[in-house]
């Protein structure tokens, strides 16, 4: 079944569910992307990791703890002629998490020479949230790619949290493009709720030409992959931020034709 939106769910900007569907993102994308590049260039998913201590709750609850502290049991004191006794268990306690964050992004490469060429980020929770480690780590990353020659990629389908000078308060969402040798241009896709999403380029290096990536066509094939239409509640308000009234009272009207149908 298809969504109930032309574009971008707000729904699914829920921030628990958002590394599911960060990873489908980024699976189906490759999917759409790697048979264009081939056999010149490698497509890859990279992962940076960092600490996050600094961190909403509603934020921390999306990040699973992988720590745990292992309390070795007991012995058990020895006792003449008693019954058999249970074997004592290992006792594992949680620590009081400081957890970190995996966040992958995609790569692409020239296959001869292994220079990285463009790098394509799908921007979450943790590096748009003001003032924290993934942030400021985000900022870093991104400052230092426009110094190169490396093509950059930036695609936020969030509405919520912290966005960059260039393009803060234009849209709902936004996708955007910094060629390596534009000296200071970006190219930028402004989406709203109602909008589809854009086919956006791809660029590689010279002679070869960019390709194009649908998003709406990925979005609409992880829709149906991940049976959203079975899992999301559309009866619960969309994740914050509010929409703006004209916005929730077309969402409310969406919803409703897309059940009824």
């Amino acid at each position: 079944m298809q969504s109930p939106f032309p574009g971008m769910d707000p729904f699914l900007e829920v921030p628990s569910g958002w590394p599911t569907f960060h990873h489908w993102l980024l699976s189906v994308m490759s999917e759409l992307i790697i048979t264009q590049i081939t056999p010149n260039y490698v497509l890859k998913v990279e992962e940076r990791v960092y600490i996050v201590d600094d961190v909403e709750p509603y934020e921390r609850q999306t990040i699973a703890p992988d720590i745990f502290l292992v309390q070795s049991p007991t012995a058990p004191t020895l006792q003449v002629a008693a019954p058999a006794t249970a074997t004592p268990a290992t006792i594992i306690e949680r620590l009081p998490s400081v957890p970190d964050v995996r966040d992958r992004y995609l790569t692409i490469y020239d296959r001869r020479s292994r220079e990285l060429v463009t790098i394509i980020e799908v921007l979450s929770p943790w590096n748009k949230a003001r003032g924290s480690r993934g942030n400021r780590e985000f900022l870093a990353k991104r400052e230092a790619v426009f110094a190169t020659r490396t093509h950059w990629i930036e695609i936020d389908l969030l509405r919520a949290g912290e966005r960059p000078e260039e393009v803060a308060g234009q849209s709902d969402y936004y996708v955007l493009l910094r060629r390596g040798n534009a000296h200071g241009r970006l190219a930028v896709w402004y989406v709203d709720v109602r909008d589809a999403l854009p086919c956006i380029v791809v660029p590689l290096r010279e002679p070869n030409s960019d390709v194009v990536l649908d998003l709406q066509a990925a979005f609409a094939t992880i829709y149906q992959r991940a049976r959203y239409a079975d899992d999301v509640d559309y009866s619960q308000p969309v994740p914050p931020p509010p929409l703006r009234p004209a916005t929730a009272a077309w969402v409310g009207q969406r919803v409703a034709a897309w059940r009824e149908g």
